[in-house]
């Protein structure tokens, strides 16, 4: 299939990736919009890898105010440098984070920050529900399994869908922005207020 220029500036634009990597992308995929978004992900997503252990302690802490004052999000992004760190790009990925703080009230930024604690009562919880229902023992380590990969969807940031699109994950936009900035990029922290909610777990 003939890939026409304006099917290398939608992917462009879309992907911020390079003209030549637009390209390459429609070509292996014969023309498929979708499929080439996947290619450039899965470059993009071994550039970044690539560029992780880069010291990232650059960057900004983002505040953002929900819901006329109900709601309020402190996120502390790392970038390598204080050019990518104050660029428009960069501040834009950081409010785009913290908006989705807000709306999807992550409790982690990454898998490994989950309490091993935390872990374990979800796994009380999902074995009993699960035997309540009476679901067979031979399958109760699959169930398990699957709730707790639905707990993780929900309360870890990187894993959770991102609000202006739920075909991609907090991870894949941190991947794409850091292949796009050329460096380096970690949600290093943040914390979530809400009127009236009480300061200790129940």
């Amino acid at each position: 299939m003939e890939i026409s220029t304006e099917m290398i500036k939608q992917l462009r634009q879309a992907t911020s990736a390079g003209i030549s990597d637009c390209k390459k992308a429609l070509e292996n995929a014969d023309g498929d919009y979708k499929k080439a978004v996947e290619f450039l992900r899965e470059k993009g997503l071994a550039t970044a890898a690539k560029r992780a252990d880069r010291n990232a302690s650059d960057g900004m802490v983002e505040l953002y105010s929900h819901s006329q004052g109900r709601i309020g999000v402190m996120v502390e992004v790392n970038s390598e440098t204080d050019f990518v760190g104050r660029s428009d790009k960069f501040r834009s990925f950081a409010h785009e984070i913290a908006l989705q703080i807000a709306a999807a009230a992550p409790e982690y930024v990454k898998e490994e920050d989950i309490p091993a604690e935390d872990i374990e009562r979800e796994t009380r919880i999902a074995t009993a529900k699960a035997k309540e229902d009476g679901k067979p023992d031979a399958i109760l380590p699959k169930i398990i399994e699957g709730s707790i990969a639905k707990f993780k969807d929900e309360k870890v940031l990187l894993r959770q869908k991102y609000i202006r699109d739920e075909n991609v994950t907090i991870q894949q936009l941190l991947n794409d922005t850091i292949v796009s900035l050329g460096e380096n990029l970690v949600i290093r922290r943040f914390v979530r207020w809400e009127l009236g909610e009480s300061t200790s777990k129940e």
